[in-house]
């Protein structure tokens, strides 16, 4: 449970990040975003989810 809170926690370090160092290129960015189809918006998500439980599970083993 640690583990994840930890998680959780560098996950709203690195967006807030994102806001704060680059604002306009965050707001491009979500606007690009909102003509996704959500079909495309899922495949995009489910890509980068299963790359970062593999690179996760690179790094822990």
């Amino acid at each position: 449970m640690k583990d994840l809170f930890a998680a959780l926690c560098l996950v709203a370090v690195l967006e807030g990040l994102f806001l704060f160092a680059a604002p306009l290129a965050w707001k491009r960015m979500v606007e690009q975003l909102h003509a996704l189809s959500t079909t495309q918006l899922r495949t995009y998500g489910g890509v980068v989810m299963f790359v970062g439980v593999g690179v996760l599970w690179l790094v822990r083993h």
